[in-house]
Order: structure tokens, then C-alpha cells, then sequence
């Protein structure tokens, strides 16, 4: 094992501040905002060039309830035991203060906050408490043009620019290109402050009551992901930054940790070009709730493994958060992984009905990607395969074309009888693949975000293996997230801001840690 870049303790700092917050998303900034406005002098640090994080590419919706008794049986229901009642409780409690909040942000600016009318995902008791909270406008602000090293899912560079902006109106010092390195801790655990490793090389940093980390999770790791997933290789759907830094910092002072096996995702393609980093996941179709809600949008495709055999339910519930979970089989006497990759088909009616891809991303180094309205691009550039007959295509595949076949019928007959008894498709979803030419693309699993991470307590505090906390050591967002089994869309980022909001104030409410020696 080599020796760590920076030692643990320090005789001298070469600053001080009371709190640096790490990471400049949606969860550090308002960590920031909360920590200054409750008298703290700030430091906010971002690793990258730009702000935003991964929550830029998000869609920019903060998941809020009407009803705290219902959001509270609901959340204990999708985390089925792995987070404790007390946190379930603490975020439910501040979902009721984000609106107000978020009411006083936009006065810096005069962003447009919208009510986006839309249940939980799962048809337990309480999914119809939820909603959305977005900002649809900012006067005078292109996303586009104004954050062009990010594109999003909807409204989330909407959103960032009005954080931004709070973060500017209030002087709190920002410095980009300047990542983390090791936590400073005293003789007795307690966090008195981290490395910074600068343009202007290593600097010792004092935070005289505390640090917030909010550097988000590790879809941009392989290796720990191999270490903590089956399922491999991941890819990152949006942001090269978020490599486990935070983790990393927080077990080396004792943190214990939470959800490492759950991530949102779902299935995508990659890029023709081996340069190009980024997942591209297919087209995000309407999410509908069992028993409850169907969706009345057709999915143009179905997915075959290398047997040329349709294996999995293509259209779950919240395909962008479980979709890559029936990907994730591995066969004990080849330890291959036979559904990795796997093949989207389409028809030539498949392919006419809407673009199959899209990408998100924030990252200035990468030229964004546009996914053509009619998929041809795509056949040009290799990401898709134009096939005239079956047999070419399992030539593609690399399949037996009497089993492709087969799978072919047994679909184009459940699409028919209007009814998926093999794995329980919902009809409406369905559409027949027999009208060539045949489309091909390879499938692999996709990351949107991890939620693993540092355990933390309802005031954000994080915790040991005890349950203790580590002194003046506090999370927000996706860096250690609460959801342990089922995601609630928008969840992540109201865990931004309500984590952020309790963080912020925690933190800035402790006593100075005398900037003694370590």
C-alpha cells in the first residue's frame, strides 16, 4: 500500500475559514447558502471547472408531499427497512419548508416556480401525496447558452442558475478546478479541516466548526463499483466528477456506510466512438404506477440477450431507476454475464417513431451529442445496425436465427393477443417487430447516480460503525443518499436541499474548534 498524499495531522494550516463545503451541485450549494445565512464565513469548493454536479443534468424537480403522515408511509414502504425511521422522518419534515424556500431564492433573480402535478412511482399507501416543485423559467437566462457545458433532463440548469446566483448575491467564496484530498482530523477523531489540492498546489485548510461533504457518489469509479456491484461494466450517464471522493474521505476517519449495492439507472447505448464518455440511455417514456396508472405510451423496442432470447420486462414501472436490474445475472460455471450486453430491436415503424437515445451531461470537455429525430445518424455512426433480414441480424448478434426468429413470433403473437405472459409487459406498451429493414444496437447498464454512501443521522451528521458521530464531519445529498431500495423520482435532489438546509445550519451553529496542531 503506498503512503497517503497527505498526512492525517498537521502542525500548521495555511487558511481558515469556519466551514468548507465540498462539492458545488444542488447539495453543496445550498449547504453553503444555509451554513452563510446562519452566520458562517464559507468556503465552497468544486473539483471540476463549473458547477452544477450531477444535479444539473437532472430534470430539476424537487419531490415534495402534501401530507406528511402519507409521504412518511410511503418512504418507510420503497426503503423497506434499510434507513432508519427517524431519518424517513427528518427528510419528510423538511419537505414541507423547501417550497417556502425556494420561494425566497427566486427573488434574486425572478425564476418562475411551477407545480408539476405527478404521483410516487410505486402504488403504495401515500404515492398520491407527491408532487413537484420546479422553477419552468429564469428571465434572461438560455440554458443552452448560459450553462453550455450542461444539457439536462428538463428544468435542471433552471434550477442551478437560481442556486448559483444565491451563492454569488451573498459574496460566498467558490473555487473550481480545486479537489479535495484527505479529511484533517485532531488527536481525538475530530474533523478540523482537509487538504486542498488547488492550481496554487496543496493547501491545509482549517474549518474552524466543521465540513460538509457534498461531492455526490461514484458512477464515475469502475473500481468501486466492481467492488460493490455484481453487475459490470456501469457506465456514467452524465458527470465524470463524481468518483467516490467524498467515501473515500469519510472511511478514512471511520464513516460506516449504507446502500452501497443501489444505484438509479437504467439501460443504454454507447457511442461509436470509444472517446466519447458518456452512456447514452434510451428515451425516457412515461413512468406509470401498478393497478393504479398505466402509461399509454408504446415502446418501439424489446431487448434479446446473445441467444438471441427476449429475457426481461423492457418497460418496468420507473425503468430509468430499475431498468438495468434484470441485467444483472451472472452464470456460476462461465462467471460470464449473459444478458451484458444485450440487443435492443427495432422495426422500421420502431424506428420512425421517435429518437431512441439522448444524452445529459455536464462537463465542458465533451461536445455535446444530439441523437437524431429519426435514428439515422445513429445507423451512419455505428451506434444502430441496419439489418434487411432475421438472418442478418442474428449475424449481428451472433445468435442462431431460428432461436431470434422464434423470440421474434413468440412477440409479434403476445402483441397480437395483446398479452406478455412471458414477462409481463403491459399491452399498451406493446409493438410488433416484423416489418424490416431490422434495427440493432448494443445494450449495456447505465448509471444515472449512486446512493451509497457515509450513514448520517437526522442532522446530517455522519456516523461511525457505532452510530456515533464523527465530530464536526456532516453530508448532504448523494454522497451517502437515504434511498435503500426503491427511488422516489425527484428524491435526490430534495435530499439536496433538505440535507443541505439541515447541514448548513448544524454546522454553523457549532463552537469554533480552537486551530490547535493535530
Amino acid at each position: 500500500m503506498s503512503e497517503p498524499s497527505y498526512p492525517r495531522r498537521v502542525a500548521s494550516f495555511d487558511e481558515s475559514v469556519d466551514v468548507v463545503v465540498v462539492g458545488y451541485g444542488f447539495a453543496g450549494a445550498v449547504s453553503a447558502i444555509a451554513a452563510h445565512d446562519a452566520g458562517a464565513n464559507v468556503l465552497l469548493i468544486e473539483k471540476m471547472a463549473d458547477p452544477g454536479g450531477i444535479s444539473v443534468c437532472a430534470g430539476g424537480g424537487l419531490r415534495l408531499s402534501r401530507d406528511r403522515d402519507a409521504a412518511l408511509s410511503y418512504l418507510k414502504a420503497t426503503n423497506d427497512g434499510t434507513t432508519p425511521d427517524d431519518v424517513i422522518a427528518a427528510f419528510v419534515d423538511g419537505m414541507f419548508e423547501i417550497e417556502d424556500f425556494v420561494a425566497e431564492l427566486v427573488k434574486v433573480n425572478g425564476a418562475e416556480i411551477v407545480r408539476n402535478e405527478r404521483p410516487g412511482n410505486y402504488p403504495f399507501a401515500g404515492y398520491d401525496s407527491m408532487y413537484f416543485l420546479e422553477i419552468d423559467n429564469v428571465p434572461g437566462f438560455d440554458r443552452e447558452t448560459g450553462y453550455p457545458h450542461a444539457r439536462s433532463l428538463r428544468n435542471g440548469t433552471n434550477m442551478m442558475k437560481v442556486l448559483e446566483d444565491n451563492v454569488n448575491a451573498r459574496g460566498i467564496t467558490v473555487r473550481f478546478s480545486t479537489p479535495a484530498g484527505r479529511l484533517i482530523t485532531d488527536a481525538d477523531g475530530a474533523v478540523q479541516g482537509l487538504w486542498l489540492d488547488g492550481p496554487d498546489g496543496p493547501r491545509a485548510v482549517c474549518a474552524r466548526k466543521g465540513v460538509i461533504l457534498a461531492c455526490g457518489g461514484f458512477e464515475a469509479n469502475p473500481a468501486m463499483q466492481r467492488q460493490y456491484w455484481q453487475l459490470n461494466p456501469v457506465q456514467s450517464a452524465a458527470f465524470r466528477g463524481n468518483t467516490g471522493d467524498g467515501i473515500r474521505m469519510a472511511t478514512d476517519v471511520g464513516a460506516d456506510l449504507w446502500h452501497m449495492w443501489h444505484f438509479h439507472g437504467s439501460y443504454g447505448f454507447r457511442h461509436s466512438d470509444p472517446e466519447f464518455p458518456f452512456a447514452i440511455r434510451m428515451k425516457r417514456l412515461p413512468d406509470w404506477v401498478p393497478e393504479v396508472r398505466e402509461t399509454e405510451a408504446v415502446m418501439s423496442w424489446i431487448l434479446l440477450d446473445r441467444k438471441g432470447r427476449r429475457f426481461m420486462n423492457e418497460y418496468e414501472p420507473y425503468v430509468q431507476d430499475t431498468g438495468h436490474r434484470a441485467l444483472d445475472r451472472m452464470d456460476p460455471s462461465t462467471v460470464e454475464q449473459p444478458f451484458i450486453p444485450c440487443y435492443a430491436i427495432v422495426d422500421e415503424d420502431g424506428r420512425q417513431m421517435y429518437p431512441l437515445g439522448g444524452v445529459v451531461f455536464n462537463d465542458r470537455d465533451v461536445t455535446p451529442y444530439e441523437w437524431s429525430a429519426d435514428n439515422l445518424k445513429e445507423v451512419q455512426n455505428g451506434i444502430l445496425t441496419k439489418c434487411a433480414t432475421v438472418g442478418e441480424l442474428a449475424e449481428i448478434i451472433g445468435c442462431d436465427t431460428a432461436i431470434l426468429q422464434a423470440s421474434l413470433d413468440q412477440w409479434n403473437a403476445a402483441c397480437a393477443a395483446g398479452e406478455d405472459t412471458a414477462h409481463a409487459r403491459p399491452p399498451q406498451t406493446m409493438a410488433p417487430i416484423r416489418k424490416p429493414p431490422f434495427y440493432v444496437g448494443e445494450i449495456w447498464p447505465v448509471v444515472s447516480n449512486t446512493q451509497g454512501g457515509p450513514v448520517h443521522d437526522t442532522k446530517q451528521r455522519v456516523l461511525n460503525a457505532y452510530g456515533e458521530p464523527i465530530p464536526r464531519l456532516y453530508e448532504a445529498g448523494e454522497v451517502g443518499s437515504i434511498w435503500g431500495h426503491l427511488y422516489l423520482s425527484g428524491a435526490n435532489l430534495s435530499e439536496c436541499f433538505i440535507g443541505g438546509r439541515i447541514a448548513g445550519r448544524e454546522v454553523a451553529g457549532l463552537n469554533e474548534l480552537p486551530e490547535t496542531t493535530g
